[in-house]
């Protein structure tokens, strides 16, 4: 029998998602390629993502992570939470699921709301965009956020740096999420059979 505290996943697996953490958070000294993004930005697109994957464990730990690099950073106040509750609702349209006019106008609505978010932190809205075309593999979506992160950043070594950046949150972040939406459940199959200690 297994017990409850040992990780579903097992020990080994554990560590490795939580060095895949580090490169894509605080990196790996010697290991990790260097970050472009802000650690800011960082959890501002892991905090979206949290959302769009609807795991409430990872919406909380991101969330006190924003809040602890907007101390850090002495970041003027702004309701970032709403915000981004509303970039994550936002981007839940994908442009196949729409006409083409309805599309148009989704642009156009989105492009004034991006340069509200862009307003509280620079090409935010962008990174987000990308991220969640990256996730759900949104060939338009993650043309529109490239467009203007292009527009945000002017050299191709940042450019290439934002995407890579977004793209390691984006696979990470997939990874936890599915990992602790399901864990409760697992465990629960398992403790049903009398294979995990349920005590």
């Amino acid at each position: 029998m297994i017990r409850k505290e040992e990780p579903i996943l097992g020990t080994a697996f554990n560590d490795v998602l939580m060095e895949l953490h580090a490169h894509v958070f605080t990196g790996v000294p010697g290991e990790s390629d260097p970050f472009v993004m802000s650690m800011l930005a960082r959890e501002y697109v892991a905090y979206v993502l949290s959302c769009y994957y609807q795991c409430e464990h990872c919406r909380t730990y991101h969330k006190r992570a924003v809040e602890r690099e907007r101390r850090k950073s002495s970041e003027r106040d702004w309701d970032w939470e709403s915000a981004l509750v509303r970039v994550t609702l936002f981007l839940r349209v994908s442009k196949e699921d729409v006409s083409d006019v309805e599309w148009d106008q989704w642009v156009s609505a989105w492009r004034s709301f991006a340069g509200r978010i862009h307003a509280r932190h620079s090409g935010l809205a962008c990174y987000i965009a990308y991220a969640i075309g990256v996730a759900r593999r949104d060939e338009a979506l993650m043309d529109l956020g490239f467009t203007s992160i292009v527009q945000v950043h002017r050299t191709e070594e940042e450019v290439k740096s934002i995407i890579r950046d977004i793209d390691r949150i984006v696979i990470f972040m997939k990874a936890a999420t599915s990992k602790n939406r399901t864990d409760p459940i697992i465990l629960r199959q398992l403790q049903s059979r009398g294979i995990v200690d349920a005590s």
